[in-house]
């Protein structure tokens, strides 16, 4: 056996997107680092071996411009233009190329971590090394670093630290949550394992193994819809070791021979029973590895709670945002008689608190993933990868800093921690509701024009009619005012419109909140009408605009045949149409009343009379770096054959640039899947950039200083190895990917 020994600044342990996010944060930000992983592929439940498909802030479809940004949003892009079928070895690449491309990271997979070495009583401990196994190679590595990140999911290397942690549900005395038992348990979520199926065409024979069980004998034929034909996302609900007598970590082995047993034992219902038009259908992949929800949840400096989402608590140390419903699913797995999941889902997207992320008591221990502070019911919400990326993203951050700093997470939270939201901001980072602030940013200081912006709000080419059979809504930018709005229409006969503003509530919300004005039309019976409502509104702040136009069985509407950035598109579903999951549970809920799901890049046809400012050019440098209480881009007028877009830094004198920063409209609306299948028509976002170059005033003329073509990234950086001093720059935009607009949501300059 070979004895090694490691030494780098940052040890992430832990190859799942949480632990791929932070050694890339951590090595973005210079720092060396060293990734292990206890498998032989990095992405832990979205990998191959489990094909979890990443869910995040938009999964359920309830949240509104939600798609995670930072690294986790680079991953998706790119997956969506490599892998468009959601091929689960194609994204493992992905993954893996994201870390490759890094020269800090030095990567260990196939390395398994058993051994911890920390010193200090039980209330301040440190971590000096940890020592792993490389299987099949018979090392023997022990890695030494002044910061660890435990991104292992199960917590093992917090757990032999010494750090102090929690399993199963706290009581409801503890933190008043309405959700938590009126007695603490030891019950979790459970573990689950998928199959995929394919068509051979020929027929093919199943002969079950001796330990499939005979599902005609428990409750899940009688709760549970099976197809010949589904891939492995529909049988999520195969779950199973959240029961107070099973650990989902000690138990590992049992759990995953039950779910093996449930699974040959559905393919043999499926194959066997006659129901199914199965004759040509084989099995074509089946898990080994249990997928696991639930163990050790890490306690930090603040545990996150069910109030904290359920309020949107806005926190100092905001790091990251949340999304998905508190998803909470029955001890029993499936073998519940009763299957009905316990979901809650938010007004809109909740704040991440860096406190959550670094240990009360060992101080040079962060972690992130499903292992972060915070109770049972809240990591109902957290534990979804694309959150648990995001705060990844922020763990690696944070670790970097402590590093330049000389101090422990708890000092950075006390003393730097506007600097860790401002690093994360410039790297792109998924935080919502904070500005960027940098006096080093020159394009703050610059005076901002472009060739043109979108300063009219005309959605007025029809294509498919909506019959007004539930309340409907259309979202628009207030900046500064509302006056008339035309909205374009059928009348089979005469007939009342009635139409109303409301506010959203919080900028970060997208649900009808507080009524500002209404109006009713009488309309005569006619097609293709453009009647006119008079709703004047002006808030002392730009934000958006909910516009309902109430149900008439005699009316219906248009839907434009393009989206048009910062606007959207929502019907007010009926009971019967919301998801069974949802039904019991969340039908008082306006965020899921409200959907947009068949609404998704199909606005309503409208035209405001009045001229809108929230597409000007001065947007590009206002701080916000996503959809908040309005779009926060600029947008051009529509771009014509032969003519360019672009927009201009001015500033009195002339400055010092090393390095210029684009970040483009990627549409944080729409939802990328990265495994299983496509829902998206396009493989590039349509909105974005494509072909552009940057150009500088010098000696009295404008010079290219870099372009580029065929961008398909929402971030862009372009370094000058000399610098260059310049009284302007200039963004030329030569072309799009699909969208007729040009689009830029920031330019930072240093």
């Amino acid at each position: 056996m070979r004895h090694e020994t490691v030494r780098s600044d940052i040890t992430v342990i832990g190859g799942g997107l949480a632990g791929v996010s932070a050694a890339i944060s951590a090595a973005r930000l210079g720092k060396k680092v060293s990734l292990v992983q206890n498998r032989s592929v990095l992405g832990g439940n979205s990998s191959s071996e489990i094909r979890v498909w990443v869910l995040g802030a938009t999964g359920l479809g309830v949240n509104r411009y939600a798609r995670e940004s930072g690294i986790i949003g680079e991953m998706l892009l790119e997956n969506q233009y490599l892998n468009p079928d959601g091929n689960p070895y194609h994204w493992d690449l992905v993954v893996l190329e994201a870390v490759l491309k890094e020269p800090n990271i030095q990567l260990f997979l196939n390395t398994n971590v058993y051994e911890v070495e920390a010193t200090g009583d039980e209330t301040n401990r440190t971590i000096h090394a940890v020592t792993g196994f490389m299987l099949g190679s018979e090392r023997k590595i022990r890695f030494e670093s002044p910061m660890f990140l435990d991104c292992s999911g199960d917590g093992l290397v917090g757990f032999l630290a010494g750090a102090q942690y929690r399993i199963g549900r706290e009581p409801q005395s503890e933190f008043n949550e309405k959700w938590a038992p009126e007695e603490a348990d030891n019950i979790t979520l459970g573990s689950s394992m998928f199959f995929y199926t394919k068509d051979a065409g020929h027929p093919v024979k199943y002969i079950p193994p001796s330990f499939a069980k005979d599902i005609t004998k428990t409750a899940i034929p009688m709760k549970r819809v099976f197809k010949s034909g589904d891939s492995g996302c529909h049988y999520w609900w195969i779950e199973w070791g959240g029961e107070a007598d099973i650990d989902t970590l000690y138990d590992n082995e049992r759990i995953r021979n039950e779910l093996w047993s449930v699974i040959y034992g559905i393919w043999d219902y499926i194959k066997n029973s006659g129901k199914f038009d199965a004759d040509n259908m084989t099995l074509e992949w089946v898990g080994s590895v249990p997928g696991k929800r639930e163990y050790r949840r890490f306690v930090g400096d603040y545990i996150l709670t069910q109030n904290d989402l359920e309020n949107q608590t806005q926190f100092e140390d905001n790091i990251a945002f949340g999304g998905w419903s508190i998803d909470l699913h029955p001890p029993e797995g499936m073998y519940a008689s009763e299957y009905v999941s316990k979901l809650f889902c938010v007004d809109g997207t909740f704040q991440i608190p860096f406190r959550s992320l670094y240990s009360a008591n060992v101080g040079n221990l962060l972690f992130a993933g499903r292992n972060i502070s915070a109770t049972h019911v809240a990591f109902g919400a957290t534990r979804v990868m694309a959150t648990c990326s995001v705060m990844g993203e922020t763990a690696g951050a944070g670790a970097a800093l402590c590093l330049d700093k000389g101090v422990t997470p708890r000092e950075l939270y006390r003393h730097h921690m506007k600097e860790l939201q401002q690093t994360l901001l410039w790297n792109d980072a998924a935080i919502i509701g904070l500005k960027y602030e940098d006096q080093a940013d020159l394009a703050s200081k610059a005076a901002v024009t472009a060739s043109s912006h979108l300063s009219k709000l005309e959605l007025d080419s029809p294509a498919d009619r909506f019959a007004l059979a539930n309340d409907v809504a259309f979202l628009v930018p207030v900046e500064p005012k509302l006056g008339s709005v035309e909205i374009l229409l059928d009348a089979a006969e005469d007939t009342q419109v009635d139409v109303e503003v409301w506010t959203t509530g919080k900028a970060e919300n997208y649900i009808p909140h507080t009524l500002q004005v209404k109006d009713s039309v009488t309309i005569t019976k006619g097609e293709q009408m453009w009647v006119n409502f008079d709703l004047p509104w002006s808030p002392e702040k730009a934000q958006n605009a909910f516009v309902i136009v109430r149900e008439n069985p005699h009316v219906t509407l248009y839907q434009s045949q393009e989206p048009r950035t910062g606007t959207l598109a929502f019907i007010k579903e009926d009971k019967a149409n919301i998801s069974s999951l949802l039904t019991a549970l969340n039908n008082d809920q306006l965020v899921v009343k409200w959907s947009m799901k068949r609404l998704v890049r199909k606005p309503f046809c409208f035209r405001l009379v009045d001229e809108t400012a929230a597409f000007k050019p001065a947007h590009v440098a206002d701080g916000y770096l996503r959809p908040y209480g309005g779009p926060n881009m600029w947008v051009s007028a529509p771009m014509h054959e032969g003519r360019e877009e672009w927009i201009e830094l001015a500033w009195t004198a002339p400055e010092k640039v090393s390095e210029i920063q684009l970040i483009f409209n990627d549409d944080v609306n729409e939802d990328l899947v990265n495994l299983h299948y496509k829902r998206t028509p396009f493989d590039v976002m349509p909105e974005l950039v494509k072909n552009y170059r940057i150009e500088a005033y010098v000696d009295d003329a404008w010079k290219t200083i870099a372009r580029e073509d065929d961008n398909r990234r929402r971030k862009r950086v372009h370094r000058l190895s000399d610098g260059l001093e310049t009284a302007k720059l200039r963004l030329v935009i030569e072309s799009t990917n699909g969208s007729r607009f040009a689009e830029v949501v920031a330019i930072r300059v240093v």
